[in-house]
Formats: structure tokens, sequence, C-alpha cells
């Protein structure tokens, strides 16, 4: 029996060279883990859809979403397999808020493997440090 996939869907805000990061609740999931903004696709939303929802509640901004970065499967123990999809985000209004975070910090991509990232992220943010992605 296949697993289902959850698609999730992030936000890479970059602004003046840095990017956003937020650093999960003490009483969330994987506790003080840090990630870019984002979450679950809903049933009957596009990616985009959601990913703009998602920023929204979670920071309280109204953004553009831009092109899709990269996207790949990853898998927890024992649990669903998460398609995770990564986007440029460059505009947006409002200010960010750490609404649903700890904390939110706008960070040097350089200096993004110093923070301890959700497993799923971390070869993302390796890459993404390492200059792989342009924006």
């Amino acid at each position: 029996m296949n697993k289902p996939v959850i698609k999730v869907v992030a936000a890479v805000i970059h602004q003046a060279g840095k990017i956003l990061i937020g650093q999960r609740k003490k009483a969330d999931k994987h506790p003080l883990k840090w990630e870019f903004p984002g979450g679950k696709v809903e049933r009957g939303e596009s990616p985009m859809v959601a990913l703009a929802r998602e920023l929204q509640e979670e920071l309280g901004i109204q953004a553009r979403i831009g092109r899709e970065i990269v996207r790949y499967a990853w898998s927890y123990p024992k649990r669903a397999t998460i398609l995770l999809i990564f986007y440029r985000v460059s505009e947006y209004s409002g200010e960010p808020d750490s609404i649903c975070f700890e904390q939110i910090v706008w960070e040097d991509p350089a200096k993004l493997p110093e923070y301890d990232f959700l497993d799923g992220d971390v070869d993302f943010v390796r890459r993404l440090a390492n200059g792989e992605f342009e924006f």
C-alpha cells in the first residue's frame, strides 16, 4: 500500500540580500526548529494559492508568489512522504510578523546552515547557502 504524499509549500522571502526564516514555537511539532514560512496544501488549493494563504496566516503579509525554485520528496520515518515545493517571494505588502513563530529572522543565505533547520530543509539550506539558486 502506498503512503499518501502531503504537499508542503515554503517561501524563500528575500529582501536586501537576506532571507526570512522562522523558528517553530516550543509547543509545536519539532519545537524550536527553523524553517521557511509555509505549510500544507489543502484539498482543492493550488500550491501557489496555499502559500499565499499560509503567508497571510503565519506572517500577516499579502505576498505575490514568484517562480518555483525546487521541489523534492522527503520522508520522515513512519510518516507520510512530503513533497516540498519552494517558491521565490520578493514582493509582498505588510510587515512580516511572527504570528505563528517563536521568532523570525532576516539572515544572510551563507549563514543559514548555522541554524537548526527541520531535517527536510537541511539539504535545501546547504544548497541555498552555496549559491545554487538564483534570486
